[in-house]
């Protein structure tokens, strides 16, 4: 179990912030005067943060948000410049050490993972929004996908999901162009759920987290990995995995109550099991 808990707030002059309330976990990117730009201390607390709440059973809903004006402009590219000029051989051993475990972590977190993206994402700070379940943005984000123009190819998943959420076509040009967009493009196209103005986003979020955290926990995460699965899978596997996911769930506590309430006429209520 995680040693997180209501009672126990992180330190406030940490890179990350974890905050619990109820059942649904925080977690805030907090250099707010470096645009919460990753450096290596604040990509190792996000991992340890994602892992703890992993493991935490009393969470169930987690929300991943950024202080300050931005959300996560990606790479710190003073402390990246500094690793180029000590040993560019060595220089991206970050991707394999950090980025990736990070989006493996929030795709498969056995829970529902919310984006609240209060001001820029960018680089693999839409990498990681991507790897949540769902992503609501204030409007007047900016979201600026800018590998191309530091000379760099997509990470942090980016490859991936960003041509599954909005086109291969679309996804492309994004990459290729370095194209900055709105919150109201990345509604239109998908990048995005929701848009709601920025003082509201909290209440919004809030609003969702509450909600996931209160619904069928394992339903969830199998249907997480179902869709995960189906990106790279035919169908013949992936209805197989289907079955095997409903069968699963055939014993949980939530599905058996459920079935109950129906027949009994009455709102189901999840615990999780």
């Amino acid at each position: 179990m995680s040693s997180l808990s209501n009672s126990e707030p992180t330190d406030p002059e940490q890179p990350v912030r974890v905050e619990v309330a109820g059942a649904v976990a925080t977690v805030t990117i907090s250099r707010p005067d470096q645009a919460n730009s990753l450096t290596t201390a604040a990509k190792e607390a996000l991992l340890a943060a994602f892992e703890g709440l992993a493991n935490n059973d009393a969470v169930r809903a987690v929300v991943l948000t950024g202080s300050g004006r931005a959300f996560c402009a990606g790479q710190d590219l003073a402390e990246h410049a500094a690793a180029l000029a000590a040993d560019p051989a060595s220089a991206f051993d970050t991707v394999g050490k950090h980025y990736s475990p990070i989006v493996q972590s929030l795709a498969t977190m056995p829970k529902p993972v919310i984006a609240a993206i209060n001001g820029t994402c960018a680089g693999a700070g839409i990498g990681f929004a991507l790897a949540c379940d769902l992503r609501v943005a204030a409007s007047g984000v900016k979201f600026a996908p800018a590998f191309t123009g530091i000379g760099l190819t997509a990470d942090s998943g980016l490859s991936a999901t960003l041509p599954r959420a909005v086109g291969w076509s679309r996804a492309m040009g994004l990459l290729l162009l370095g194209t900055v967009i709105d919150a109201d493009e990345a509604l239109r196209i998908g990048l995005v759920h929701e848009v709601v103005p920025g003082e509201q986003l909290a209440t919004r979020v809030q609003e969702l987290a509450v909600r996931l955290a209160a619904g069928p926990t394992k339903a969830f995460v199998a249907l997480k990995e179902a869709l995960w699965y189906s990106a790279s899978a035919g169908i013949g596997d992936v209805l197989k995995l289907e079955g095997e996911l409903q069968q699963r769930l055939a014993s949980t506590a939530d599905h058996q109550g459920a079935v109950q309430a129906f027949l009994e006429k009455r709102r189901p209520g999840f615990t999780g099991t």
